[in-house]
């Protein structure tokens, strides 16, 4: 089976660097990619991210499946402090805004302050960047709020798999 050698984002085109063959039992209903398919995935775009260590399927290698009808993907440019470094594709977030300068309180912010719920998609660090992209997926209406916000008066904490706001 083909299993992913590194995480890959979505809309990242397949390489040959990106996979590595695996020997697993799988039963016979659940959809994998097998070795001798690499030649049929090499060169596709991603439709999901997948992390590192996951086998390949057939529904993440396409066309982007993100964003779903009523959703938009917002990318934020965070600082370390901004962000958990853990943060990874998949993790449901609370992406919050944080007051400026002008705006600075004496103490922490109340509840009921904007807080927008998210998935990300993808997390981007560039060479010599200051800042990391987090590209989450939530609401039309929240991401064009979320896009309005200025650079730094956003964070993002990551919730548990099951839980709330």
């Amino acid at each position: 089976m083909l299993a992913l050698a590194r995480d890959v984002s979505v809309g990242q085109v397949l390489t040959a660097g990106d996979l590595r063959e695996v020997g697993v039992a799988v039963d016979a209903g659940v959809a994998v990619v097998g070795a001798d398919l690499v030649a049929t995935v090499v060169g596709r775009p991603m439709a999901t991210g997948v992390s590192a260590g996951a086998l390949l399927t057939p529904a993440s290698v396409g066309a982007a499946v993100v964003p779903v009808a009523g959703q938009a993907v917002a990318a934020l440019a965070l600082r370390p402090g901004q962000f958990p470094p853990e943060v990874a594709a998949g993790a449901r977030v609370a992406v919050v805004f944080v007051p400026g300068q002008a705006g600075a309180a004496t103490g922490p912010p109340g509840e009921g302050g904007p807080v927008w719920p998210a998935v990300v998609v993808g997390v981007t660090t560039a060479p010599n960047e200051q800042a990391t992209v987090v590209s989450v997926q939530l609401s039309e209406a929240a991401a064009r709020r979320v896009a309005a916000v200025p650079v730094g008066q956003l964070s993002i904490v990551v919730l548990s798999a099951g839980g709330g706001r």
